[in-house]
């Protein structure tokens, strides 16, 4: 059988990059999204769309996600976008015989277990934070599901454990950003107008992974090839940096001269997310690791280049 790949939500922040690596490498792809006309809340447009397309891979990029008080403010939206979109896939993916489907998991499915790297062990053992809840268990039972489709109908699945992503062609928006795009934004548009401060949610001290997006979507492409396994597996960095670290260097990188000003009534969110890469480093072998500094100096420059 001719291998093709399916890259739901591939209109998307991930998916445009994983989209872009597969026609580098002259694989056979199709994809689409919601903005594209299919909406994988629809049981029978999802399936429909599978028998049409044939893949005999998915890669699942599709998700209803935002950064802390978009989850906080739309929480139901959160749960039945995500958990419709997510259920669907897989049925549609069991139905047409797929060979393997890829599914990338936010860390921010963790409990919170101290400030230390999270490992594969730690996944289970407490309840998520609030303000990543909802989110966080959509993206949890995904897992389930591949586990029961594995378990019950031998589909295979190689389940990713993902940091925050950022990069160029990234959400810059105060509510729909995760921080790094919202700083992004905040810090620049300061900037562009002179203003003399910037606001930064929350007291700065939380510790985040960040990884490129670029990165994220290498690591999925190998993941087409490698031997499929059902236990989830961290990949990213393998290291974090505070909330405060970041504003002041995406402030020192866009030449801003303003203040930034910790605003501690707004949430922090967890106080520690970063994980430990070493399983992920014995099946990948060396992962690819952009330099924070360089990651972070091409977003500028990319938002500025759109919005300025």
């Amino acid at each position: 059988m001719n291998t093709k790949i399916f890259v739901a939500g591939g209109s998307g922040f991930l998916g445009q990059r994983v989209v872009k690596k597969l026609a580098e490498q002259g694989l056979v792809y199709c994809q689409t999204s919601l903005e594209q006309g299919v909406d994988f809340r629809d049981f029978n447009q999802t399936l429909n769309y599978f028998k049409q397309e044939k893949p005999t891979q998915v890669i699942n990029c599709a998700a209803f996600v935002g950064g802390i008080k978009f989850g906080l403010d739309r929480a139901g939206e959160i749960f039945y976008n995500n958990s419709l979109i997510s259920a669907n896939l897989i049925e549609a993916a069991r139905q047409v015989a797929v060979e393997r489907f890829i599914n990338p998991i936010s860390n921010c499915s963790y409990p919170n277990v101290g400030e230390r790297k999270f490992t594969e062990a730690d996944w289970w053992q407490g309840p998520l934070d609030e303000s990543v809840m909802v989110y966080g268990m959509c993206r949890k039972m995904s897992w389930v599901q591949a586990y029961a489709y594995h378990k019950q109908y031998g589909l295979n699945f190689i389940n990713l454990l993902v940091p925050n992503m950022y990069g160029p062609g990234d959400h810059f928006a105060e509510v729909r950003s995760h921080a790094l795009g919202a700083l992004v934004m905040k810090i620049c548009q300061a900037k562009k107008e002179n203003l003399p401060a910037v606001a930064v949610w929350g007291t700065g001290r939380p510790v985040r992974e960040w990884q490129y997006v670029d990165d994220t979507a290498e690591i999925i492409i190998r993941s087409l090839t490698i031997e499929p396994f059902i236990e989830p597996v961290n990949i990213g960095v393998g290291q974090g940096v505070s909330i405060k670290e970041l504003a002041e260097l995406i402030k020192k990188l866009a030449g801003y001269q303003g203040q930034l000003v910790f605003d501690a009534t707004k949430p922090d969110g967890a106080p520690y997310k970063a994980m430990d890469i070493s399983r992920a480093e014995n099946i990948f072998g060396s992962l690819p690791k952009t330099d924070l500094r360089e990651g972070v100096k091409l977003t500028i420059e990319y938002y500025n280049k759109k919005f300025s």
